[in-house]
């Protein structure tokens, strides 16, 4: 067996809290091992928790402390490089830095774009912003920062991957070069646009569609920008075809996408003032046309709305409730939920913890921590109360 000497190094005073050690899952371990190692960045304020962040996935990052000191040791800097017996000591470690997945924190984003939502007819003077200057009047507040892609890169702690579907999920538009929010209200009238432009034109929603035909009669027809017509396209399907000639490109709709979209612009509406199920039905049937009301189905909106908590009330009603609504933090989501409701079916509490867990094993550690599962009548079902303080 080898022998060495270890010593202190000269330097370890100032190599003092160096170092630290990360523990990488099995995941991460081979993407780093892969043939193409991968771009890993650390993103948090300050006053922020830090995760680390891949292509596509984000990890929280958790110290954990250890039982016994490890010694960080590497070869003597500056020593001869046959040298090969002599080790020193730089630094002693207490604690290793645990990575676990994480949804990402994307709250903040909603934060960083209030006041900047896109409605009908506006344009750049409809968003009270400026690049970086003040507005010149002593007597005015500043206006404020446009807020661009990369600066959400930055500020966001998601992987490019989470950030480029939140802006899809969220339905942010990127309008020159600044992302903006476009409201719900409007978005609603676009799609409820796009389904009448599909029939009134005879282009078949149930194959590719060329997308110039739908951008263009939204603009001559409707007044809506090309841009904005063709960010919506893509939020609500798939655009194909058409390297290097848009005139080729083909819009494959996702019908129940946009049905859904449709059914909640209807649904908002009802958050303080509670809407008969059938008669929601038949509006969100109506708002979408003959050709789509078979694609209407309340699942869709799973997550989005409380129906009366018993089965054998009648008429049974909706009322608007989202998710998104919601704190990000589960303590405090349970909270709100066993607020809003003391007892909850799990099938109907399920679509209110998605975002804040990264898989149904993730969903149920939450639920098990802060919720007691009983199991009542003859199928027995199982219900869930809150467990104590949280």
């Amino acid at each position: 067996m080898a022998e060495h000497t270890l010593r202190f190094s000269p330097t370890s005073s100032k190599d003092v809290a160096s170092f630290k050690l990360l523990e990488l899952p099995p995941d991460l371990c081979a993407l780093i091992e892969s043939a193409v190692p991968p771009t890993l960045t650390i993103k948090g304020h300050p006053s922020e928790e830090a995760v680390l962040c891949t292509s596509n996935k984000t990890y929280a990052i958790r110290s954990v402390v250890l039982s016994n000191t490890v010694l960080v040791v590497t070869r003597s800097p500056g020593g001869n490089e046959e040298d090969t017996d002599t080790i020193v000591i730089r630094d002693q470690v207490k604690e290793v830095l645990e990575l676990v997945p994480s949804v990402p924190r994307l709250h903040k984003l909603g934060v960083l774009l209030r006041g900047m939502g896109y409605d009908e007819g506006q344009d750049e003077e409809g968003m009270d912003v400026d690049d970086d200057i003040l507005d010149g009047d002593d007597d005015r507040p500043p206006k404020r920062r446009k807020l661009t892609y990369p600066d959400a890169q930055r500020e966001i702690q998601a992987s490019e991957a989470e950030l480029s579907t939140a802006l899809k999920s969220q339905h942010i538009l990127i309008l020159n070069g600044a992302l903006r929010p476009i409201t719900p209200s409007y978005l609603t009238t676009v799609l409820e646009l796009v389904l009448t432009t599909l029939i009134s034109h005879g282009l078949p929603h149930t194959s590719a569609v060329p997308v110039k035909d739908v951008v263009d009669a939204l603009a001559e027809e409707y007044e809506v920008k090309k841009e904005v017509g063709r960010q919506v396209l893509e939020w609500f399907g798939e655009i194909v075809g058409g390297v290097g000639d848009r005139e080729k490109e083909r819009w494959e709709m996702d019908v129940e996408g946009v049905v859904r979209e449709v059914g909640l612009g209807i649904l908002r509406n009802h958050k303080d003032d509670p809407i008969a199920e059938d008669e929601f039905l038949t509006q969100w049937k109506k708002a979408v046309g003959d050709t789509f009301e078979s694609a209407v189905s309340l699942p869709l909106l799973s997550g989005n709305y409380l129906s009366t908590s018993f089965p054998d009330t009648h008429p049974k009603t909706l009322t608007y409730f989202p998710s998104s609504s919601l704190p990000l933090d589960p303590p405090s989501r349970f909270s709100d939920l066993f607020l809003t409701r003391p007892k909850w079916l799990a099938a109907d509490i399920a679509p209110f913890l998605a975002d804040c867990a990264v898989d149904k094993k993730e969903r149920d550690k939450l639920l098990l921590k802060y919720a007691r599962a009983t199991t009542e009548g003859t199928g027995k079902e199982v219900y869930y109360t809150a467990r104590g303080k949280m």
